[in-house]
């Protein structure tokens, strides 16, 4: 076994991954930014190494500032965790060239199923039924209709080198060819440092169902299980479950086999992710993608095959054999996870919303689990992903897992920031997610799900005179309607006392509501509704704009959020520059308004 492992990650996983060496007796190393100094996973860990500022590129993104952190604690092996470098193949290489292990496939591995496109040519050698799609990269507006015209609408534009969601557009005719593929094109290179984009035929009623796949050294590897992840917002998962409902035996066995044949392909080793869209009516699945790290949604595979596949992972990267050694074992009952972010989900909104946590309180009934990043009095930054945690619970039946997790929701306490569980609630229960009626546009396009949820302000319903008056506000559009969603300011109504400072390795405790501060927005000027960082501008000083036309763009917790004119006018001002970091609240642009 592995005698010191440097995680590479903050919040859940790093957490997750902490915890579970301290149970195998392995000493462990954190990383963190300046911004996480007192972040959960620092006080956790044996050891901790600061990288640098908030900002990922100069701390969890730092390759090289990583390497050395493992050298000079004399860490044996890295664990990347998901997200930041995870599926980064030239830091799997670098960790190897470094004569360190990295907890993970090869980075060869990585380098190809990295690539949608080369991903592709490997699921094809290996027999793995596939959607139609492009034979390479595209390069214009024309590919994209051409394709369309072959193989008709809709048609997905995908990052080649993406995942998550992240450069991905939907097109559904040819005149809409033009603008997602240069939205596409914009997301993937801010997100993955490249631009190159390919096409897929987009199934709009397939579900999300991913296969978990071991490998090891020893030339061993199988299929453990599988996963629904049909629930999703932005191609963003809510909801995941195990084993995925709804499916034959054979389906359930013939994307398992597809799954190991294509580990196999490429010399795997670890743990993985085959990823497909599903017909379950027709008996028909196909390849989306491999994630070559551990996911997010893992624990449910483990609470019903009873495994932990973060210290199998530690085995297996120390050169043990799999102790898994047969394929498809039969689950044992349900289990179902639900992500808890921190975003505020009035009107279906789900704006992100960072700040300090005064409490956090997880069920203490049987069957359910809690993966948190955060403590009372931790705080959530807006540098990251907006994961609090992860609520997880099993029982017997999925009616019984789902009838569990309801209390569980309810029992739940996270003070000081909003949360994804009112959205959760009106998911679980909802009749098509009861009757398994979902797929992966089912909350977008089949249900109006903003109506399930507290709404937000219609500014458009409301007398001009009487917003004077209003409480501070953040404005924000959604289709062709302006809302306004109230906040207060630390010397306004409802101010909360400071929230106390977490203290190592202790429990919850309780604390105060603490709601988050900004200023009020006149009609003309655009302010920022959370903190964030300009990532693009879309407008000059002096253009024409009209009422909802997008100014710029705000990038806060992975997240790309437009931020639209709230008048037809002419831009008078420009408060802010591209890369610049804003807080809630801050001014963004002035719009005189025609006639003004």
């Amino acid at each position: 076994m592995l005698s010191k492992v440097l995680v590479a990650n903050r919040g859940e996983i790093a957490v997750r991954i902490i915890r579970t060496c301290a149970e195998a007796g392995v000493a462990s190393v954190a990383v963190y930014s300046e911004a996480d100094e007192k972040a959960l996973h620092v006080r956790l860990a044996d050891e901790a190494v600061l990288l640098g500022a908030a900002s990922a590129s100069e701390s969890y993104l730092a390759i090289d500032k990583i390497i050395e952190a493992a050298k000079s604690t004399g860490a044996q092996a890295v664990h990347p965790g998901y997200g930041f470098l995870a599926e980064n193949a030239a830091f799997a290489k670098a960790v190897e060239d470094a004569g360190l292990i990295f907890i993970g496939p090869p980075s060869s591995a990585i380098e190809v199923m990295g690539s949608k496109i080369a991903a592709r040519d490997l699921a094809a050698k290996a027999d793995v039924p596939q959607v139609p799609g492009s034979q390479g990269t595209i390069a214009s507006v024309a590919d994209v209709i051409a394709f369309g015209d072959e193989h008709g609408y809709p048609v997905a534009i995908k990052a080649t080198y993406g995942g998550g969601g992240r450069g991905m557009r939907m097109v559904a005719s040819a005149a809409d060819a033009e603008s997602a593929f240069a939205s596409a094109k914009q997301e993937s290179a801010a997100a993955f440092g490249r631009d190159d984009v390919y096409l897929e035929r987009y199934l709009s009623s397939a579900r999300h169902v991913e296969v978990q796949v071991f490998a090891d050294t020893h030339g061993s590897a199988v299929w453990i299980g599988d996963r629904d992840c049909s629930v999703q917002r932005r191609h963003q998962k809510l909801i995941e479950e195990a084993p995925a409902p709804g499916l034959s035996d054979g389906l359930r066995r013939a994307m398992g086999e597809a799954s190991v044949r294509l580990a196999q392909q490429v010399g795997y080793v670890g743990a993985g992710t085959v990823e497909f869209l599903v017909e379950a009516d027709r008996e028909a699945f196909y390849f989306l993608e491999m994630n070559t790290r551990i996911q997010v949604e893992h624990p449910v595979t483990e609470m019903t095959l009873g495994l932990d596949l973060v210290a199998e992972q530690l085995a297996v990267a120390a050169g043990e054999p799999l102790s898994i050694t047969e394929s498809g074992a039969v689950p044992r009952g349900h289990a179902i996870e639900v992500r808890v972010n921190a975003e505020d989900t009035r009107g279906a909104l789900f704006m992100p919303s960072p700040g300090p946590i005064a409490t956090v309180q997880a069920p203490t009934r049987a069957g359910v689990r809690w993966d948190g990043g955060y403590e009372s009095g931790d705080e959530v930054q807006p540098y990251y992903d907006s994961l609090v945690g992860k609520l997880i619970v099993w029982a017997p039946t999925r009616d019984r897992a789902l009838d569990r997790l309801t209390l569980a929701l309810d029992e739940l306490i996270i003070d000081g920031v909003p949360t994804t569980v009112p959205a959760a609630r009106q998911i679980i229960a909802h009749k098509d997610f009861r009757n398994v009626a979902m797929h992966t546009n089912w909350l977008e396009r089949d249900i109006d799900f903003a109506s399930l949820l507290p709404p937000v302000e219609d500014l458009s319903d409301t007398d001009a005179e009487d917003t004077e008056e209003m409480l501070p506000r953040n404005e924000v559009w959604v289709g062709d309607r302006r809302y306004v969603i109230p906040f207060f300011t630390p010397t306004g109504p409802a101010a909360a006392p400071p929230v106390a400072e977490p203290q190592a390795r202790r429990a919850a405790t309780g604390g105060p509501r603490k709601k988050r501060g900004g200023g009020a927005a006149a009609s003309g000027e655009a302010k920022s509704p959370m903190q964030g960082t300009v990532a693009q501008i879309d407008v000059e000083v002096g253009a024409q704009v009209e009422a909802g036309q997008v100014l710029m763009v705000l990038e806060a917790m992975k997240m790309q959020n437009p931020i639209r004119a709230a008048v037809t006018g002419v831009v008078e001002s420009l408060h802010v520059e591209v890369g610049q970091v804003v807080a809630a609240g801050a001014s963004l642009a002035s719009v005189v308004a025609a006639g003004e």
